[in-house]
């Protein structure tokens, strides 16, 4: 079946959808991003994605072109267009595409934002088979720009950690700022050690995840422990868990970090009841 996408007000198939050469998220990845789960056919987390999104669009400057109630009509709509039961929604909102390229910002009284949305149908996507085996890492310097606060489509950096990490044979990437890590290349990063859950700080450092904030507000109302500092590979590797968070992976363990087994080599209980109660409530609370 081919999929329905949504460009700038209209539901086309894919294979009708452009955008212009002159784009400005094209030729400047100028335009800011969000990704939400689909479980049951119900959207995950959407407010937190929302919220996110207004901010990062409010930090560059840009104009939100929908309200929160359309944007979520919207989603809504592709769900039921593509028939998605468990998968993702992918939202790009750019600068717009003026009549030609400019460092400078167009006039956003002249020049719309473009905004596309798409749905990426995942069957299972809550039972992934890695989440039972882990996911393997590697450690990378963080050369990104410093505003990881921002969701932009700024991406290359990242693609090229995952494919680093692939070249080894592995599944992700840590990145590693000034001796400590930042985060994976899509997902923040935690370890558990003496029975604390420790992860970075918000900061501009690092995006604010969505299932981050969800996972360490689940994490301390099962009296859970949680740190927020940064850590070492180092400390890492000698830690008794890791794991990751993202909207298309929630809890996944980390067993593996630069070819050093972490704990026993295998998933922890940590990770895999904050896993469990995370898909619990996500559902519940899925709209």
């Amino acid at each position: 079946m081919t999929r329905t996408v949504y460009v700038n007000g209209d539901y086309l198939p894919e294979d009708a959808a452009s955008v212009s050469v002159f784009d400005r998220g094209f030729l400047f990845a100028d335009g800011v991003y969000e990704v939400t789960s689909v479980l049951d056919g119900k959207l995950v987390d959407f407010d937190g994605h929302a919220a996110r999104l207004d901010r990062s669009l409010s930090e560059l400057s840009m104009h939100a072109p929908v309200t929160r109630d359309e944007l979520l009509e919207i989603h809504r709509e592709l769900v039921r267009r593509n028939g998605l039961t468990d998968g993702l929604i992918y939202l790009q909102i750019t600068r717009g595409a003026p009549a030609d390229r400019d460092f400078a910002f167009p006039d956003p009284d002249e020049v719309a934002p473009t905004v596309v949305l798409f749905t990426q149908s995942k069957p299972g996507l809550a039972e992934a088979p890695q989440a039972k085996t882990g996911i393997r890492v590697i450690s990378i310097d963080d050369l990104r720009w410093g505003r990881r606060d921002i969701k932009t489509v700024q991406l290359l950096y990242p693609s090229m950690g995952k494919m680093m990490a692939k070249a080894e044979g592995c599944d992700d990437a840590w990145m590693v700022e000034d001796g400590t890590v930042t985060e994976g290349t899509s997902n923040n990063a935690y370890i558990v050690s003496g029975g604390r859950i420790v992860t970075r700080p918000r900061s501009v450092d690092i995006l604010h995840g969505i299932t981050r904030a969800a996972v360490l507000r689940y994490a301390e109302e099962a009296q859970m422990e949680v740190e927020e500092r940064p850590f070492t590979i180092a400390e890492a590797q000698a830690a008794d868990e890791a794991f990751v968070t993202s909207a298309s992976t929630f809890v996944m363990p980390v067993v593996e970090i630069d070819g050093t087994p972490v704990g026993t080599g295998a998933p922890g209980p940590v990770a895999a009841r904050l896993r469990e109660i995370y898909l619990e409530e996500s559902r519940k609370a899925a709209i």
